[in-house]
């Protein structure tokens, strides 16, 4: 038997007593205390034996909307306790979107929170346009009651390691979110390769604000802590000023973010309120985005701390390579070296390996490498072949090994770590009768990476102004996808075949 759940369950025997999260879980209205091992391990057994007695059964898909929170570890380790699969809805979709991933995954249960310990609206989350989702669980107080009268099912189900664990809605050429099936082992052995990585301290304290339902978050660090007794403590919402002060306060020594994180704690926190969380960190580590080499210099030379730089994916249980933390400085702007139990090649357009110093498609194989995606057999053949898998992102390697991003096949756009895809967003604008035509493509951005800016060719005789596309985007996506930027054009490039020419789109005429 090989499970996730056995990453939390191992250490709560050998560390009860020590604090898991440091976070509210049931407690005092806005309150912080110590959630130990052994508590959280019931809590989610708790949660294994609500599914249980709700009629869910071993392989079951189960969705879960929840901030950063202990919330989250509960949940999640209770679905795999159960022997169902994890479905994470990231806390930003709106309602439409929340439907369409309960209907493409399949659940068959949710569990939501909407942030202030209330049932939510089911009209707003979305549930009941998922017909198939047939039991709701509001996280919070309503959960709390229902587990309180459940003694914790003790002997969870057993898995295979080529059981799915998590289902993971990812990046989609078609510009259609795609859930990534992963396994036990994929996710087991990713949190082997990432702790080979970094090794463990005496008690390691991770500061999580990347999201849990993101896979960096969630494989990164709350699986990889768990499973070195380590504690965590979550942040639901990204606040430079509060994740300093948490750094400081918990003498936290592990922080994975995307490069946003890094800018803003560095253009808005005072230096010595930065030093001072920067004072126990052993790893600083960014992936999402490219990060720059000027952020990596002003770290190290003003706080002693070496950013490091990861490159990963949803498919490959995230952690692909990553810069080395020891050793003689990695040059600029590299995503470092393949980690444990990853191969990688770049392949060019003829399907032959590339040189040293020549660009290739990334291509990558290992215990790591999702099973496919869900329900779309067509698609995974398109990318998993022959035991390779194909990431759609082109690269370079020099004669020292180090791998270096160079361009994205694939049309996303990188916004703060988040993936967006630009379909989405065209479809929305073009359901706006003044809008004849949207394109949507990504604009480097110092704070976010990129930014998401919309070329839209009015309707003939049509008025439209750039305001109220916005507030069309805002109404219909979720935060992170809306449009910033807005230009408008007579008419867009297209090459012979009719194609748009999306990088004659980036910048403005």
């Amino acid at each position: 038997m090989l499970s996730v759940a056995m990453l939390l369950g191992a250490t709560a025997r050998e560390h009860p007593g020590r604090a898991a999260v440091i976070d509210d879980l049931g407690g005092p209205a806005g309150g912080a205390r110590r959630v130990t091992y052994a508590e959280l391990d019931e809590r989610s057994a708790r949660v294994a034996a609500l599914l249980v007695s709700a009629g869910i059964a071993p392989g079951d898909r189960v969705a879960m909307t929840c901030p950063n929170s202990a919330w989250f570890p509960v949940v999640y380790y209770g679905i795999l306790k159960a022997g169902a699969v994890v479905v994470p809805i990231n806390v930003l979709l709106r309602a439409p979107e929340v439907a369409a991933t309960l209907v493409d995954s399949g659940a068959r249960a949710y569990f939501c929170d909407d942030g202030d310990g209330t049932r939510p609206s089911e009209g707003r989350i979305g549930y009941g346009a998922a017909p198939g989702c047939t039991r709701f669980f509001g996280i919070g107080p309503e959960l709390d009651g229902l587990l309180a009268g459940l003694p914790p099912l003790r002997d969870y189900h057993p898995t295979e390691p080529a059981d799915p664990a998590v289902i993971l809605y990812s990046s989609g050429t078609t510009g259609t979110p795609k859930g990534a099936r992963l396994t036990h082992a994929n996710l087991v052995l990713n949190t082997v390769a990432v702790a080979r990585l970094y090794g463990t301290a005496e008690h390691d304290v991770h500061l999580v604000a990347a999201p849990l339902s993101h896979i960096l978050g969630q494989s990164v660090q709350m699986n990889f802590a768990f499973a070195t007794g380590a504690t965590l403590v979550p942040m639901p919402r990204f606040d430079p000023a509060r994740a300093a002060s948490l750094m400081a306060e918990h003498r936290v020594t592990f922080f994975a973010g995307v490069p946003t994180m890094y800018w803003t704690l560095a253009e808005t926190c005072e230096e010595p309120a930065l030093a001072a969380a920067c004072a126990h960190l052993r790893v600083a580590l960014s992936g999402g985005a490219p990060l720059s080499a000027a952020l990596m210099d002003r770290y190290r030379e003003r706080y002693g701390v070496q950013l490091l730089e990861g490159y990963g994916l949803s498919e490959a249980g995230t952690a692909v390579s990553v810069s080395p933390q020891d050793g003689p400085r990695a040059p600029a702007g590299t995503i470092g070296k393949p980690v444990w139990g990853v191969d990688l090649r770049l392949v060019g357009e003829d399907g032959e390996e590339a040189a040293d110093g020549e660009v290739g498609e990334i291509v990558l194989r290992g215990p790591c490498v999702m099973a496919g995606y869900q329900d779309r057999p067509e698609e995974t053949a398109a990318v998993l072949r022959d035991g390779w898998f194909r990431t759609g992102d082109l690269a370079r390697r020099d004669a020292d090994g180090f791998y270096f991003i160079v361009d994205r096949v694939k049309n996303m756009i990188l916004r703060g770590g988040y993936t967006v895809y630009p379909r989405e967003i065209e479809d929305r604008l073009a359901a706006h009768p003044a809008v004849g035509l949207a394109v949507v493509v990504g604009v480097p951005d110092e704070k976010y990476g990129e930014e998401i800016k919309a070329v839209v060719v009015r309707r003939q005789g049509a008025e439209v102004t750039a305001e109220e596309l916005l507030a069309w985007g805002r109404e219909g996506l979720a935060a992170h996808k809306y449009p910033r930027i807005i230009e408008f054009r007579d008419a867009v490039p297209l090459n012979s075949t009719g194609k748009v020419i999306r990088n004659s789109l980036r910048y403005r005429l």
